[in-house]
């Protein structure tokens, strides 16, 4: 189990510079960097049998808001667009295919991680005392490292390859009017 004295590493998730969305799939990898520390983060509350505050609210700060986000960016922009371009060779589909069942599975997955991790919070427990909170949340961690890889591997390559400008361009006027429309709701 980790010691308190594991808790002075720093319990934040960098955040992207807004002008690397001119350049979605760049903007694609460094997301991808921040879900790597997302899951460390996770695997820390999962292993550690000391309440950490902070570390908690960046987890349910990044499940809640920044997650939904990106599923949107691939699900609704980038996974269609690279339906159409790219090539048969590709076998692209069966890639997207597998992603996209991985976001469904996660709707239901990071539900019951957030009501989990809100409750622990709420009583001021660490995650880890729960054993089916804390597998839940190993479970994450693993799947949410090999969807990262799949993507860093195969889907942001392929995207290199087969998307044109104006594909990129539209991707990153829609992923940043996504992300106005969540900040100004009205």
């Amino acid at each position: 189990m980790i010691q308190a004295a594991d808790f002075a590493a720093d319990a934040q998730i960098e955040t992207v510079p807004a002008e690397l969305m001119a350049e979605p799939l760049d903007w694609f990898f460094a997301e991808h960097y921040r879900h790597r520390q997302l899951c460390r983060l996770v695997e820390r509350l999962a292993r550690s049998d000391v309440f950490d505050g902070a570390c908690l609210a960046t987890v349910i700060a990044f499940l809640r808001h920044d997650l939904p986000l990106h599923v949107l960016d691939e699900e609704e922009d980038l996974f269609p667009l690279l339906r159409r371009r790219a090539a048969p060779e590709d076998d692209i589909e069966r890639i997207l295919g597998m992603l996209t069942d991985d976001h469904g599975g996660d709707r239901d997955r990071v539900g019951h991680l957030l009501r989990g991790l809100e409750k622990a919070g709420a009583e001021g427990m660490p995650p880890s005392r729960e054993a089916g909170l804390r597998a839940l949340l190993l479970e994450f961690v693993a799947l949410e490292r090999r969807h990262v890889a799949l993507e860093n591997a195969i889907v942001i390559p392929i995207a290199r390859l087969r998307l044109k400008p104006q594909d990129l361009q539209d991707l990153s006027h829609r992923m940043a009017a996504r992300r106005r429309s969540v900040a100004h709701p009205d």
